[in-house]
């Protein structure tokens, strides 16, 4: 893979970063802060040691197979097709959140990650996996990695490459920020990113061109956040037996997204959050062996979602998330067809009080899952978990935890011939089910942090790819699987310096 082995002949990078003002994340106003403290020259929540990768620009998935709990099977490289799996799962029971609605692509998990979105936009993704992922997730039924919108910074930077097989890359951001109105307490800006890069591979038929534009405008108050968003980006890139045991494999991709996302605190740390956005992709895939094949795939998604949480009293908590979405696919190989979505999520927690700093949680609730040509689904979710916090703030948490979710086949599994191609489609393909039992324990102070726990997965009807084997035709099938595993994430941090260290089991 292009991006675990090229090396830079040569790199010249350019970084102007500026500070006049920003928002701290409890909204406080400029006034409250000092206007002289520079922003780290990094990307946001970066958290190893490769500040961007060596092959193109960025992207909000660079860097996410540091993480121990998720897998990345790059093709090319990450930025050109990544299959991002949780905790030994596949790809396509993988989901990605932004805000408060996941990304939907119909088709198949490989263009999941098709994310035309500037990471300085994006927040550090957080993992959703067992009760989490139940209560958050969207058609994803074993993890969900989700991202909410930053608070923007003023500042940009300017990046010159290029690099060994003709690399040649360029990108250019900024973001300017200013008091909106007369108030102190609101501001608003402006952000824009333009990204190209250009290669001809370290092997034969392992060249990219990549072009990527995107831009928001964000309104900022005490207790509310509003981003609207607009995104293109194009990619064309090859790689010999891509998907493939055959011959050479290109892919034209073309990713518009327009994306409207509120978030309102209110009361007492109650808040809602409200995300609709509008998503086209286009994919041209072509297969150089037996004459040619060319296959051409066109998917609109739209979608509303909303989460939150609301405070009843500081023992009992209502959790909740729903989302609706609707999508319409045409394509040269699959049934044009069309599918809409319905999952609403319902968590009531209550907290009971016990001596020396401690307290013991309950959630439980359920969430249910329907669409228009699928039956619906019930699927329970709970949790128990114990929590201590002494004088120094320094907190232990132990939890244990029993969910199910749920998920349908994209319509490359459903919507294909069942008796020709390398991948054929199977018509009668149902719901998939996926139950989580999970026991973990985290600590967490003021210099080191430390999060572990075991896991026990039962998938029932996982729609995955078999074969025979001396068979290289694949088939959309119904599989049983059982995983068990274990992960720890630990750091400890110092004024000017953070030591991670992470390790997953299956």
């Amino acid at each position: 893979m292009i991006s675990k082995t090229s090396s830079l002949l040569s790199v010249f990078s350019l970084l102007v970063s500026c500070s006049v003002f920003a928002q701290d994340d409890l909204g406080n106003s400029p006034s409250e802060q000092s206007r002289e403290e520079l922003p780290a020259l990094s990307v946001e929540g970066q958290k190893t040691a490769n500040l961007r990768p060596v092959t193109t620009y960025e992207s909000p998935i660079s860097n996410l197979d540091f993480d121990p709990r998720v897998d990345m099977q790059s093709r090319n490289m990450a930025e050109a097709q990544g299959d991002l799996t949780i905790r030994g799962g596949i790809f396509e029971n993988t989901g990605i959140q932004v805000g408060a609605a996941s990304l939907l692509d119909p088709q198949t998990g490989h263009y999941t990650t098709e994310l035309p979105i500037a990471p300085e936009m994006l927040s550090e993704p957080v993992i959703h996996t067992g009760a989490d992922n139940a209560l958050l997730g969207f058609n994803s039924s074993v993890g969900t990695i989700g991202y909410s919108w930053s608070k923007m910074t003023q500042g940009g930077s300017i990046t010159v490459g290029a690099g060994d097989h003709d690399l040649n890359f360029q990108r250019l951001h900024n973001a300017w920020t200013m008091p909106y109105g007369e108030s102190e307490d609101w501001t608003w800006g402006t952000e824009f990113e333009i990204s190209r890069s250009e290669s001809d591979g370290s092997i034969p038929f392992g060249d990219h061109d990549f072009d990527r534009t995107t831009g928001r405008v964000q309104l900022l108050g005490p207790e509310s956040q509003t981003d609207l968003f607009a995104g293109y980006q194009e990619k064309f890139f090859g790689w010999p037996k891509l998907y493939t045991p055959y011959g050479n494999e290109t892919e034209s991709l073309k990713t518009r997204l327009v994306l409207l996302n509120h978030k309102q605190e209110y009361g007492d740390d109650s808040h809602w959050e409200l995300t609709t956005f509008h998503r086209r992709h286009s994919d041209h895939y072509f297969l150089d062996a037996f004459g040619g094949i060319n296959i051409i795939h066109e998917t609109e998604v739209a979608a509303l979602g909303l989460g939150g949480s609301h405070v009843l009293s500081p023992q009992n908590v209502i959790n909740y998330a729903f989302q609706s979405t609707v999508d319409e696919i045409e394509s040269s190989s699959l049934k044009n067809t069309d599918r809409t979505y319905f999952k609403f999520s319902l968590l009531p927690e209550h907290r009971r009080d016990l001596n020396d700093g401690q307290s013991i949680s309950f959630k439980a609730g359920a969430s249910f899952d329907d669409t228009n040509r699928d039956g619906s689904k019930v699927s329970p979710i709970a949790e128990i978990s114990w929590l201590t916090e002494d004088k120094e703030q320094n907190l232990n948490r132990t939890y244990l935890s029993y969910a199910e979710s749920t998920q349908v086949a994209g319509y490359t599994a459903i919507g294909g011939n069942e008796t020709s191609g390398l991948f054929r489609s199977n018509h009668d393909l149902a719901r998939e089910t996926t139950k989580n039992l999970e026991l973990g324990h985290s600590i967490t102070t003021q210099e080191w942090m430390l999060d572990l726990c075991v896991f026990y997965r039962w998938d029932d009807d996982l729609t995955d790819w078999t074969y025979f084997v001396g068979d290289v035709n694949r088939t959309a099938n119904p599989v049983d699987t059982e995983t068990f595993g274990g992960e720890i994430i630990c750091s400890r941090k110092w004024q000017d310096f953070e030591i991670l260290a992470s390790y997953g089991y299956l």
